[in-house]
């Protein structure tokens, strides 16, 4: 299994970045997608989630409202729609498969893609 994310970029406060999630190979049930983030000398944290039956959605309380998770079944590819963006969001953010679990647990997740580069500035 790969994962592909991309839509990262440099943006100003208030702005908006969509980020995307190609997944591609056999062999894996996903139960849910998910985005983390990580910013500079700070641990990697969850962010959102996206089960594929049933398209439940979790997100970490600050982003609530302004970021929105999505998925195109057909496309095997997730979205991160976000908003009103913050330099308080400025990370890398990676998307990730699990199978099973919680998804807002970073431990839940198998397959990890490279990350995109979000810049947020003031």
């Amino acid at each position: 299994v790969q994962l592909q994310a991309s839509g990262g970029g440099l943006v100003q406060a208030g702005g908006s970045l969509r980020l995307s999630c190609a997944a591609s190979g056999r062999g894996f049930t996903t139960y849910a997608t998910g985005w983390f983030r990580q910013a500079p000398g700070k641990e990697r944290e969850f962010v959102a989630a996206i089960t594929w039956s049933g398209g439940n959605t979790y997100y970490r309380d600050s982003v609530k409202g302004r970021f929105t998770v999505s998925r195109d079944n057909a496309k095997n590819t997730v979205y991160l729609q976000m908003d009103n963006l913050k330099p308080e969001d400025t990370a890398v953010y990676f998307c990730a498969l699990t199978g099973h679990g919680n998804p807002a647990l970073i431990f839940e997740y198998r397959y990890w893609g490279q990350g995109t580069l979000v810049t947020v500035s003031s």
